[in-house]
């Protein structure tokens, strides 16, 4: 991969993980995998470096980006955690959740990473990468999505070299993502009180979503517009046209199935890497089959409307 690339790839072995850290102790950029989607890290407690992740994505100053960290003292260091905070951390970290909490007056960050909001979006990954890579570089990484802002998230290294190569360092070869859509996104409010930002892999029973189309954002991922493939699209398909590229799920075939058997986790790991496949086919429509609204279909769901939705 590494011969027709600009962007440097890196193995996830000592050395590469060494030559990572070694290029965002120096404020550079890399993509590094997760067990969402490949993250953009930079140091979060630099100005510089995290204003090149926003120029590098192209990505506007007032989205906020998602701290991430490998332990609960490097948590503490930058934001408040009530003991609601604290409970709902426990049981579901590391992995595919992030709390946006109040931010420390003292904590480390670079401006930008909050957006100009009081709040922080904080999560502790799973993924061994850049769980290690955090430990090793010994500062938090703020980490979007490694592909140009409003594109379709990228869940393999050649899915961020599609829209980053040349814009950034490096990225790191980890393979295809597992659960293959972003964090679920849970707002701690002052009362005590939850609310979901953003579906995703973790869902909750009784935490209903809050309206993001037109309100104020509060958190990534709350764009009416975002994760899209450059082509009209339609959802909950059953007879696909001519000249659409159509997406399958469970009986209902396609050019690419999501999930042959039905199974929702495979559709959500799948989902980015149709898409892609979708974007780069000769057909200029796609269509999406019917895809159950429960578990992490909500999220599915979610991020098929923001990339059906008109920029």
């Amino acid at each position: 991969m590494s011969g027709k690339y600009v962007t440097e790839t890196l193995g996830t072995g000592e050395s590469g993980l060494a030559r990572a850290a070694e290029i965002l102790a120096a404020g550079g950029l890399v993509a590094v995998p997760t067990e969402t989607v490949y993250g953009l890290a930079a140091r979060a407690d630099d100005d510089g470096a995290v204003g090149r992740i926003y120029a590098a994505k192209g990505r506007p100053s007032y989205n906020p980006l998602i701290v991430h960290v490998s332990s609960m003292e490097m948590a503490r260091q930058l934001a408040e955690f009530s003991p609601n905070a604290e409970g709902i951390a426990a049981q579901h970290w590391p992995g595919p959740l992030t709390l946006v909490l109040p931010a420390k007056n003292s904590a480390k960050l670079a401006s930008s990473v909050t957006a100009g909001l009081d709040t922080i979006a904080i999560r502790m990954p799973a993924h061994p990468v850049i769980r290690a890579l955090i430990e090793m570089s010994g500062f938090p990484l703020a980490a979007p999505s490694a592909n140009r802002s409003g594109f379709i998230s990228p869940t393999s290294a050649t899915h961020v070299l599609a829209t980053l190569d040349g814009r950034i360092d490096a990225v790191i070869d980890g393979g295809a993502c597992k659960s293959g859509v972003e964090s679920t996104i849970i707002a701690v409010r002052p009362d005590g009180a939850f609310d979901q930002l953003r579906p995703g892999p973790i869902s909750f029973d009784g935490i209903g979503p809050v309206p993001t189309m037109g309100h104020k954002i509060e958190a990534p991922g709350q764009l009416a517009s975002h994760y899209a493939p450059g082509k009209p699209m339609r959802l909950d398909v059953i007879r696909v046209v001519e000249d659409e590229f159509f997406i399958g799920f469970g009986e209902v075939e396609g050019d690419c199935s999501l999930s042959v058997e039905g199974d929702l986790e495979e559709a959500a790991a799948r989902l980015y890497a149709c898409l892609h496949l979708a974007a780069e086919s000769d057909l200029p429509r796609i269509a999406v089959a019917p895809i159950p609204h429960i578990g992490v279909g909500q999220a599915i769901n979610d991020r098929l409307r923001r990339a059906a939705t008109p920029a």
